[in-house]
């Protein structure tokens, strides 16, 4: 989803599926894929384009106008839902000097434990 998508200040997404359809663009087209000659022949595949926002949603699974219509409609709903919340900012954060310290400690106890499994210098 590109970053540059947001919901305009004050907008509520409607509660309704007619009327957040009435807020879109609605185009149809023929759908490529699996399906056969229903598919190649009729208008099945549907592209939603929202006004307000410019979010494009496409659906071209079914072979049926009405549930791909259906499909996008919700799928829609669900994208400008996820474009409404908010994200919390990453709060940065640094390890401890304890921490740190613990961490090179361990390190050092994991290469001597290491160097013990090695052959005895002068051996071979």
């Amino acid at each position: 989803m590109p970053s540059d998508e947001r919901l305009p200040d004050g907008y509520a997404v409607p509660e309704t599926d007619d009327a957040l359809l009435a807020e879109c663009d609605v185009h149809v087209f023929r759908g490529s894929g699996p399906g056969g000659q229903s598919v190649n022949t009729t208008d099945s595949a549907v592209r939603l384009v929202h006004r307000p926002t410019g979010v494009t949603v496409v659906c071209r699974r079914e072979r049926s106008q009405l549930r791909n219509k259906t499909e996008c409609v919700r799928r829609l709903r669900a994208r400008l839902e996820a474009l409404g919340k908010k994200r919390t900012p990453r709060v940065p954060t640094r390890p401890s000097g304890a921490a740190r310290q613990r961490r090179l400690t361990a390190k050092t106890r994991r290469g001597s434990v290491k160097k013990m499994r090695r052959r005895p210098a002068g051996e071979e």
